[in-house]
């Protein structure tokens, strides 16, 4: 990593010119993907499941669920 760039504030306040603006979620407006609450990863709602933790309806994702015993 030997991007070593300046950055500069403008006198409107900006600091980047090439950076787009808005969430990098651009879709979140639907609730389409949610973040797990073990990785933190943002997964949509189709490969997870909600587990009841502290009273509250917490996502999992499928990567995090622990196999399922028989």
């Amino acid at each position: 990593m030997s991007n070593n760039q300046e950055s500069q504030i403008a006198t409107d306040g900006l600091r980047y010119k090439s950076k787009e603006g808005g969430s990098p979620f651009k879709d979140s407006a639907n609730m389409s993907s949610i973040s797990c609450y073990k990785c933190g990863v943002h997964k949509p709602r189709a490969l997870g499941v909600f587990k009841m933790m502290i009273n509250q309806r917490m996502f999992m994702c499928g990567d995090c669920m622990p196999p399922k015993s028989e």
